[in-house]
């Protein structure tokens, strides 16, 4: 786990993570225990998610707890969120981290592809944010954060459904912005670059492609997924309590 600041008001903070069993996610899960929060974390794949829960048990004394759930079913989702507030009481912190960045092709695209594509990359971020958004104003408020990416930006070719996601998001993050705002709940957007996860590396790097990338950033290093835990925490914690309808993009300076 890399360094990360202190945030004291973040502790004892009922906090939400989709996706947090694995790369990016599982570093978020790892940080926000770390600061003394009640996490809880959602995720499909049961044995990274319990070997996660087990490694930050032992490290802090306090363990994570896995929601089973799969995020194309809605009703499950709603019942994991309710579980984590009944758990932890009312989730003041919502990280909207999960995503899959599978590859295909513009003229394989099918209705059922399309769709199935939007139900992980997209429709998660908004009934998560509408199931704990009550808790939230009952609390005083609370911070919800959505996961974009630079890929819609940098003009990816090889993912349409995945970066017209990731452009959704960020006009949601702004609706919700609105919307919620009243009730002092920030929503707010972060658009990693390419963060080398073991997922990365496994179906993507090459030495050819990661030596390209990171010599277009302006500070020539590998991102990892603790570079984004970070932050993450700002923007959960109230050293960012004016800031709202926002995208923060961390990718070194690629963009």
């Amino acid at each position: 786990m890399m360094p990360v600041a202190r945030f004291p008001g973040l502790e004892g903070a009922s906090v939400l993570i989709t996706g947090g069993g694995s790369g990016i996610g599982a570093a978020l899960t790892e940080g926000f225990a770390g600061q003394g929060c009640k996490v809880a974390f959602i995720d499909i794949a049961e044995a990274p998610s319990r070997a996660l829960a087990d490694r930050i048990a032992a490290a802090t004394g306090v363990r994570p707890l896995h929601l089973g759930a799969d995020l194309r079913d809605v009703q499950a989702l709603r019942e994991a969120a309710a579980r984590a507030a009944a758990a932890h009481g009312p989730v003041t912190v919502l990280i909207n981290n999960a995503a899959v960045d599978e590859r295909h092709a513009f003229e394989d695209v099918d209705v059922d592809y399309w769709d199935g594509n939007q139900a992980i990359n997209l429709r998660p971020h908004f009934f998560t944010a509408q199931a704990v958004a009550p808790g939230m104003k009952a609390a005083g408020g609370g911070s919800i954060i959505n996961f974009t990416s630079i890929s819609y930006m940098m003009n990816h070719p090889g993912m349409p459904s995945y970066t017209a996601a990731k452009a959704g998001i960020v006009g949601l993050t702004k609706g919700l912005a609105g919307r919620l705002g009243p009730d002092r709940i920030r929503v707010n957007a972060i658009a990693p670059g390419w963060v080398i996860t073991e997922r990365q590396r496994e179906l993507w790097v090459t030495e050819e492609s990661l030596a390209a990338h990171v010599g277009r950033q302006c500070i020539p290093e590998v991102m990892q997924p603790g570079d984004i835990v970070g932050p993450c925490l700002f923007l959960a914690s109230d050293a960012s309590r004016m800031l709202t309808a926002q995208t923060l993009v961390v990718d070194g300076g690629y963009l």
